[in-house]
């Protein structure tokens, strides 16, 4: 008496590990993005906004720091568009497609009409409308 081995089995419970495992890393890199934008918002606004509480309280702060510290919340906004594309590849890959110093040779600039025809959903009639329009 024969048991027939079924190889489908085992396949199914790796294949449901790889699954499980590829998705846990990007839920590990999506958290270590966000972890990595707030605590640089945190570092650089949180001082500001001490010291604008504190500068209401008792008017003790140096006009100079102050604008220091503003400065500072202002560089974090600069540093958003380097951290995204540094940790996000979908950001990256966007981003290609419409700035010329990160374009591929040979792939073509969208123009401004085909972006607004494929956002707009609307079909192929009103496309040609469009060119003779323009």
């Amino acid at each position: 008496l024969q048991v027939a081995h079924v190889p489908s089995q085992p396949t199914a419970g790796s294949e449901s590990r790889r699954f499980t495992t590829k998705h846990s890393k990007k839920a590990l890199k999506a958290s270590l993005t966000l972890g990595i934008l707030l605590g640089m918002f945190f570092v650089a606004w949180l001082p500001f906004f001490i010291t604008n509480v504190t500068q209401a309280v008792c008017a003790c702060v140096p006009a100079g720091f102050f604008d220091v510290l503003t400065w500072l919340g202002y560089c974090n906004s600069t540093m958003n568009p380097i951290i995204y594309p540094l940790f996000m590849r979908d950001f990256k890959r966007a981003m290609g497609k419409f700035l010329p110093c990160c374009r591929r040779s040979g792939e073509p600039r969208p123009s401004a009409i085909s972006l607004s025809m494929r956002n707009s959903n609307s079909g192929a009639r009103a496309a040609t409308s469009l060119k003779n329009v323009l």
